[in-house]
């Protein structure tokens, strides 16, 4: 909880330092996440619509959070396991991330499309904090900063216990999916 209380101190933080004319810094409530874990008995697949996410290219610092109850499933007895079972939604009900933009200058954004972006800091899912570097993209579009990334989760790191009688049919490794478009931060 003291996490999550932290995560949303620094994206208030930038809205109350914003100054004005400050296309550097973006935010968004609807960015999306997927995630994707394959076996041989059955595919499994959410996306969540509910990502709040800022981004501020002249510092790099980002963050961003995760409700874990918003991850919709193509069958409702899956989202049930995973939220009362998996990563226990209701003890650990989201999954945060803050770290920096690694190396990344603002004035790539102005050489036009996708430009690549690493971003280091802390994971937190399932109460576990794991360092992690996360390899994605940043581009401008108009007023909008496009944010996508692709990376793999191992469930043991984040003391995901998948019970016995169903572990052939949930994945060790989980990719994840992630795409945000973000507006300029309002001015004050």
């Amino acid at each position: 909880m003291q996490q999550l209380q932290l995560v949303w101190v620094v994206l208030l933080g930038w809205l109350a330092a914003a100054p004005a004319q400050s296309p550097t810094r973006f935010f968004t409530r609807t960015g999306t996440i997927r995630f994707f874990s394959a076996t041989p008995v059955e595919d499994i697949a959410a996306t969540n619509q509910r990502v709040a996410a800022a981004v501020d290219v002249t510092t790099g610092q980002l963050a961003f959070t995760v409700p874990m109850q918003e991850f919709q499933f193509p069958k409702k007895l899956m989202q049930t396991h995973f939220n009362e079972n998996y990563v226990e939604s209701e003890k650990y009900p989201k999954a945060l991330f803050a770290g920096q933009l690694v190396g990344f200058q603002a004035a790539a954004l102005d050489q036009g499309g996708p430009q690549p972006a690493v971003a280091e800091g802390d994971l937190t899912i399932h109460g576990v904090k794991r360092h992690v570097r996360v390899p994605g993209t940043l581009e401008k579009q108009g007023n909008r900063l496009l944010v996508n990334a692709k990376f793999a989760v191992e469930t043991a790191d984040y003391n995901i216990e998948i019970p016995l009688l169903v572990r052939g049919h949930i994945a060790k490794t989980v990719d994840v999916t992630v795409a945000l478009a973000c507006d300029p931060l309002p001015q004050p």
